[in-house]
């Protein structure tokens, strides 16, 4: 009875301990498990998000709402691919991992545009107003991220081709060795390119009531996108990657995040 009794809790551990696992899930590529999909994947990891441990984490920081920054790179690329709400996105999941208080734009409506549209023309006053109604009342903190900096700063490439060695390999070679090491040698081809792009962000803290700055800071990644190519007797390979923008700028705001949470909670 009593082996009956084990078994039966042990299944019942093992039961519960897999419903409370993550899910995992598996690729449905045809290239899953080959060395280019190991390679890519590899790759792909360093890309990955990655949580940040929050110096003062367990303190629990005042009453705050993310506004939407401003964007004032002259970048195209960038300026199509990002918008300030993907920032005070970031920015919110970051502060609330900080233990900060931190009132959704999106529960707050009409009430929040209103106040931004106060703020952003400079009317103080009217900003104050908007600050002492509903859920608003509270906060104590207004946060904003800017982008002031992107743009591609560096660019190197580098290549080999073997056609000019293969030529001359046929012409003083002679016999079928020099014509074969023609062949082999006129096959290869190299290539590798980097760009590295600087993308720098901002962020303000402004004092709900009083509508001053409490504190400012600015900080700088290096973006690096590179690619590369070889190519053999008919058998090529090749590999490019790096960080996206949506990766840079989430790093960028946990850096921020993480100054604000350690000198000014």
């Amino acid at each position: 009875m009593n082996s009956s009794l084990r078994i039966l809790s042990l299944a019942l551990c093992f039961i519960s301990f897999s419903a409370a696992a993550q899910p995992t899930f598996e690729s449905p590529s045809p290239t899953q498990g080959s060395s280019t999909s190991q390679k890519a994947n590899e790759m792909a990891d360093k890309g990955m998000y990655k949580p940040v441990e929050y110096a003062n984490a367990s303190k629990p920081g005042p009453h705050l709402i993310v506004i939407p920054g401003e964007v004032k790179s002259n970048n195209a690329n960038f300026a199509q691919k990002f918008g300030p709400n993907n920032i005070a996105d970031f920015a919110e999941l970051e502060l609330t991992k900080a233990n900060f208080k931190v009132l959704e734009r999106t529960n707050l409506g009409p009430l929040l545009q209103e106040f931004q549209l106060a703020y952003n023309l400079g009317d103080p006053q009217a900003a104050r107003k908007f600050l002492q109604k509903g859920k608003m009342k509270t906060t104590k903190w207004v946060i904003k991220f800017d982008i002031l900096k992107a743009e591609q700063v560096a660019q190197a490439q580098s290549g080999f081709s073997g056609r000019p060695i293969g030529a001359l390999i046929g012409i003083f070679g002679g016999g079928r060795g020099g014509a074969a090491g023609d062949v082999v040698v006129s096959s290869v081809e190299t290539g590798e390119s980097t760009g590295v792009w600087i993308i720098g962000m901002r962020w303000k803290i402004i004092d709900a009531n009083t509508t001053e700055q409490v504190a400012t800071g600015y900080t700088e990644e290096k973006m690096e996108l590179g690619a590369k190519s070889s190519s053999v007797m008919g058998f090529s390979s090749g590999e490019a990657g790096g960080l996206t923008l949506d990766g840079m700028v989430q790093r960028l705001v946990q850096k921020n995040v993480w100054e604000i949470d350690s000198k000014h909670k």
